[in-house]
């Protein structure tokens, strides 16, 4: 074969054995999508809407769903910015540097994917609760951190912050600091390298973190439960006050807030998407 020439690659087709598990393979995926997901959702709305748009939106309507509503979305307003910070601080730090205890703070990056939820609610509760370690401290100065929306914001932050540190280490250490090192010899400052070299390459991996930290976060519920004392139209977020509605057999009001939450899950997703998209095909 001469020098430089073409060489044609021979597609094999599928056999009837390859198509039938091919068919199969999507199959139970798409059923087992349906079963979990597409199900529950369908219920949700179907039962948020069993008494009419009017009922709905009175549910939605009511002072301590509202109260959730804002709860939430402080929440989220707080801890989502802080946790980009120190995803992003994280990653910088482990991936562009060798110093003592790294693999230490990766693992502790990693901490709330093994603690139960419900154990970090316990552990902010032994610490600043009135019994805990600082809770004399904290009560000489009249300030409360549980059972006050201080308490859920330290539980969702430790819950919530893995994920853009997580999202970003891995994409960092993948493209290397070659053009950031030969900025920095040319005389750029740090923070002008940051911004003109090392965001606009983790954009999309950073915006992928950020949507997903805040999709966990309007979701927490285990260590805000604990942390929160359920006191309606005071520290009850949106999951809370779902649970709270169901329990008082107010099943049309705690659907509402469920449809809600759905919602604001399919945005995500759909926000989701789009980033994988742009980021699969403009490269990260």
């Amino acid at each position: 074969m001469a020098a430089g020439a073409n060489v044609a690659t021979e597609v094999r087709p599928m056999t009837r054995a390859e198509r039938a598990t091919r068919a199969a393979l999507i199959a139970v995926s798409v059923g087992f999508l349906g079963l979990l997901l597409l199900a529950p959702l369908g219920a949700v709305l179907v039962q948020a809407l069993a008494k009419g748009l009017g009922e709905w939106l009175a549910s939605l309507r009511d002072p301590d769903t509202i109260s959730s509503i804002k709860l939430t979305l402080l929440t989220a307003a707080i801890v989502v910015p802080v946790n980009t910070v120190f995803g992003i601080c994280a990653a910088w730090a482990i991936a562009r540097f060798e110093f003592r205890g790294k693999s230490l703070l990766v693992t502790l990056i990693d901490l709330p994917f093994a603690v139960s939820p419900v154990i970090a609610g316990l552990v902010l509760v032994f610490l600043f609760g009135t019994q805990g370690w600082f809770g004399e401290w904290l009560l000489e100065r009249n300030v409360q951190v549980i059972f006050a929306v201080p308490g859920i914001v330290l539980a969702t932050i430790f819950i919530s912050f893995p994920y853009v540190a997580r999202e970003l280490i891995p994409l960092m250490q993948q493209q290397g600091s070659d053009e950031e090192v030969a900025a920095l010899s040319l005389g750029a400052r740090p923070w002008t390298t940051f911004v003109r070299i090392t965001l606009p390459k983790i954009r999309w991996g950073l915006l992928y973190g950020v949507i997903l930290c805040n999709a966990r976060v309007m979701g927490e519920f285990g260590a805000v439960s604990v942390v929160s004392g359920h006191i309606r139209g005071v520290t009850n977020t949106m999951p809370l006050q779902v649970e709270i509605l169901y329990n008082e057999y107010n099943f049309v009001a705690a659907f509402a807030v469920a449809s809600l939450l759905a919602m604001l899950a399919i945005l995500t997703l759909v926000a989701k998407t789009l980033v994988e998209w742009r980021s699969g095909t403009g490269g990260h």
